[in-house]
């Protein structure tokens, strides 16, 4: 009796700890799976959240880029002779007008071209005098047609030689003096000033140079898998921040040129795109731009905090029950305070907005 009373009490421990067991082992894909729900709420974090929405004509993608100016937007002003600054009227930054003085320069060729002119004129005159005279000598019969036509020609050279002079007067801005006055070129603003009141002017350095205040050149570093979508024509958009409240401004533009191969030092396909001057956009500034083109595709919007680099790659936390895990997603255009994603979340979705570097950390261990 003893002897079978010990067997039933052997058995039933034996099938105790086989079930004990089996629990633990359906326990533990559980356990694994709701790791990153069980930190985040063990951490107590109060997480704010956003709710995807639907986004039609999502951009191709936003590419860094940096301003330029156009080719013909800056002029050097030189001027034709080598002398000393006698007054500068401009500082650099200034608006200026096409034709206004930039500095009043005195030169030594100044003078020598005043002079000429002066002779030019008297030549001219004596020039006139004689072929009026020989005009009423030939009319009389008492010179040949010969000296009529000599003083005609003698005529023409000293109408050649004034009117060379005055075009020489002209660009030197040639005053009583034997002064020249450097004028702006195009109207626009006063990119540099090399000279100070005073100091020599060469004139194989420009001491002055002018930036139009038309549109500006972005250049482009367009991604192999973009270069084969973009083309001539296609929009872009700029956001650049404008005020002291540093609020964003969005500014338009146009794709202008693709190159046709790719930049073997940044491995890059190099384009150019067009945008409208806008207070906020200088010459050298990195901006990044996104290019709308023509997609009819569709995304999603969230804000951008929702946005945090997890390995080198875009992803958004979303929230599954009580907790929160990262999912990879990509984004084609960050401006505004607002995030487009093409692939990796679907509208309606819910995603964490704060507190994102404690979810990072939770979603590690």
């Amino acid at each position: 009796m003893i002897t079978r009373l010990t067997a039933i009490v052997a058995t039933g421990l034996i099938l105790g700890l086989s079930a004990c067991s089996d629990s633990e082992d359906a326990a533990a894909p559980d356990s694994a799976a709701a790791s990153a729900q069980d930190a985040t709420q063990a951490s107590g974090l109060a997480i704010e959240t956003a709710q995807a929405q639907l986004a039609e004509g999502v951009p191709l993608g936003t590419v860094p880029g940096r301003v330029t100016l156009a080719p013909q937007a800056r002029v050097a002003v030189t001027p034709p002779f080598a002398g000393a600054a006698i007054r500068v009227y401009v500082t650099e930054g200034q608006a200026v007008s096409r034709g206004a003085p930039l500095a009043l320069v005195r030169a030594a060729e100044p003078v020598s071209i005043s002079a000429d002119l002066s002779r030019a004129r008297s030549q001219l005159q004596l020039a006139e005098a004689q072929a009026s005279r020989m005009g009423q000598l030939l009319e009389e019969g008492i010179v040949a047609q010969a000296r009529m036509d000599q003083a005609q020609a003698e005529l023409q050279q000293a109408r050649a030689t004034l009117a060379e002079a005055q075009r020489m007067a002209a660009i030197s801005g040639t005053g009583p003096d034997g002064t020249m006055t450097l004028r702006a070129p195009i109207s626009g603003r006063v990119a540099h000033v090399g000279v100070e009141t005073g100091g020599p002017v060469d004139g194989m350095e420009a001491p002055f140079v002018v930036e139009a205040n038309g549109p500006y050149r972005l250049e482009l570093q367009l991604p192999e898998r973009l270069a084969r979508q973009v083309r001539p024509g296609m929009a872009v958009e700029v956001s650049v921040t404008t005020g002291i409240d540093g609020q964003e401004m969005p500014i338009g533009g146009q794709v202008l040129a693709v190159a046709p191969s790719i930049d073997p030092q940044t491995r890059a396909v190099p384009a150019t795109a067009s945008v409208s001057a806008a207070p906020g956009i200088v010459s050298g500034q990195n901006v990044m731009v996104t290019i709308t083109g023509t997609s009819t595709t569709s995304g999603v919007s969230v804000p951008s905090a929702a946005v945090t680099r997890i390995g080198g790659e875009d992803h958004v936390f979303i929230k599954e029950g009580d907790g929160f895990s990262p999912r990879a997603v990509t984004v084609v255009a960050n401006a505004g305070g607002t995030a487009v994603i093409s692939e990796g979340l679907d509208p309606g979705e819910t995603v964490a907005t704060s507190s994102l570097t404690e979810l990072k950390a939770a979603a590690a261990e």
